[in-house]
């Protein structure tokens, strides 16, 4: 009896894993391309656009957010990267949140990996011009346009 129960449970498990990485596996990568304005005095704001390449098709892309901590002055952030984990172009749309230190007088490099609540992973490098001290949490809301 208890040698069925273990029997099962291990077919259960074995099936539950594989379903797990055969949906991993379909998950295909795309590429990122996001230019964005953020400002703020402790509470900040964030508008912006960007384009996402996915199969070899551009979707245009729609950025806002909202930050809140330590924020100083105003700059133009444009990055660039990959967005990986994702079925359609619709896994790329959600809310990523972040906490994020930085520091930009004229110019300065900018990175950031973001994750939204579909599992889609953003890994992103650029630069942040303006002035602008920031030690704070954001959320950027991406849409498709």
């Amino acid at each position: 009896m208890s040698f069925t129960r273990i029997t099962t449970f291990a077919v259960a498990l074995f099936a539950m894993l594989a379903i797990g990485f055969a949906s991993t596996a379909r998950a295909d990568t795309g590429t990122v391309h996001i230019r964005f304005l953020k400002g703020g005095w402790v509470i900040g704001g964030t508008i912006g656009e960007g384009t996402l390449t996915f199969r070899g098709r551009r979707y245009p892309l729609a950025i806002g957010g909202l930050s809140w901590g330590l924020t100083f002055g105003g700059a133009a952030i444009n990055l660039r990267g990959t967005v990986s984990n994702i079925n359609s172009p619709r896994d790329v749309e959600g809310v990523y949140g972040a906490g994020s230190a930085g520091a930009a007088i004229i110019r300065g490099p900018q990175a950031v990996v973001l994750t939204n609540q579909r599992g889609a992973v953003m890994q992103l490098a650029g630069t942040q011009t303006g002035l602008m001290v920031n030690l704070d949490l954001n959320g950027m809301a991406l849409s498709l346009k």
